[in-house]
């Protein structure tokens, strides 16, 4: 079985956009027409994945989606913490009926109701509805709900902590995935999504948070940012700092997964990274859409490029399935509950 670990709902129906302008209009000015989300059928979502997601992950030869809310539109730094639980309600909600019309292709991860200023510990009300009641399987956690600029503690503060004891309870892993950025300076995709995974990364190093929490599991996605790059820095570093060896104080606990668009950089994250802490994945129709002029083929048909390396059968079966189920066990009770 192939599990992708990283998938958006980039294609939702018009109407959950519409909701949001108007939202954020209303927010802006309460003289404009309060937002009501208009009805979105059955069908509408239906065409909006068969056509999309589910037609692409035939296509590329995978079987599942862990699914979540699309990561850019989340924009903790928009509006107050009521406009956030509305808002990110909404687009759960939209989740769980994906996965409902499609559950052996897809399956929920939620967005949370981040807000700037706004204790962490306010959002597991959502965690845990989203878990126990919608059968969700882990969480996108924004490490930066000011936009850009990083004006919150980082995550190795106890500020952090009741989110991830809610964590470990619930037995669900957390994506570290920022949202869009507002400051100019960062690109949302191309410098902030990249420099929150590498920032993720420096902030473990410097604290001891899986001394505190050594069950808590977290996936740093589109490769890691730079960290399989510059490996060598990262271990001087801890060195440099008094740190245990990377693979003791930070590689327990964290994940890196495939989001990585050439073959020469997956090769490279496979050279670095041990195979148990990576997960495939591609975010397909997320941040890089277009196809490859030197390949013919797409940019975030990841799995071509994993394909392509000589990887033992056994270890090409841990980063497809193996590892997925690993990190993510209600994912693995989930499949396990119909016999796969």
């Amino acid at each position: 079985m192939i599990i992708d670990c990283h998938g958006h709902y980039t294609t939702a129906p018009q109407q959950l956009q519409d909701y949001r302008d108007a939202q954020i209009a209303y927010f802006k000015d309460p003289s404009n027409p309060k937002p009501d989300l208009a009805h979105i059928s059955d069908d509408e979502i239906r065409e909006s994945i068969e056509n999309n997601q589910l037609k692409a992950l035939r296509e590329r030869g995978a079987d599942m989606t862990i699914f979540s809310p699309k990561a850019s539109a989340m924009a903790h730094h928009v509006g107050d913490e009521d406009v956030s639980k509305v808002w990110t309600r909404i687009n759960n909600d939209l989740i769980h009926r994906v996965t409902s019309l499609f559950p052996d292709n897809f399956i929920g991860v939620c967005q949370l109701p981040q807000s700037v200023n706004v204790p962490i510990k306010n959002s597991i009300e959502e965690l845990e509805r989203c878990v126990l009641e919608l059968g969700m399987v882990g969480c996108n956690l924004n490490p930066d709900p000011s936009g850009g600029h990083w004006s919150g503690p980082p995550l190795t503060d106890k500020a952090w902590y009741p989110f991830f004891e809610k964590l470990v309870e619930l037995d669900v892993p957390a994506m570290i995935h920022v949202s869009g950025s507002c400051n100019p300076n960062f690109h949302a995709t191309g410098a902030h999504y990249l420099n929150a995974d590498t920032t993720a990364f420096m902030q473990f190093l410097q604290g001891d948070l899986f001394k505190d929490f050594p069950d808590l599991r977290l996936i740093i996605p589109h490769g890691g940012g730079a960290v399989p790059y510059h490996w060598g820095r990262y271990r001087g570093l801890a060195d440099m700092l008094n740190r245990p060896p990377l693979t003791e104080h930070i590689m327990r606990n964290v994940f890196f997964d495939t989001c990585v668009y050439h073959k020469p950089g997956i090769e490279l994250l496979f050279k670095v990274i041990d195979v148990d802490n990576i997960l495939f994945a591609s975010e397909m129709f997320g941040a890089v859409k277009g196809i490859d002029p030197e390949t013919g083929h797409y940019f975030d048909d990841t799995k071509r490029y994993i394909d392509a390396l000589d990887l033992s059968d056994a270890d090409r079966k841990k980063v497809f399935e193996g590892n997925v189920r690993r990190v993510y066990p209600r994912l693995d009770a989930a499949l396990k509950a119909k016999g796969l």
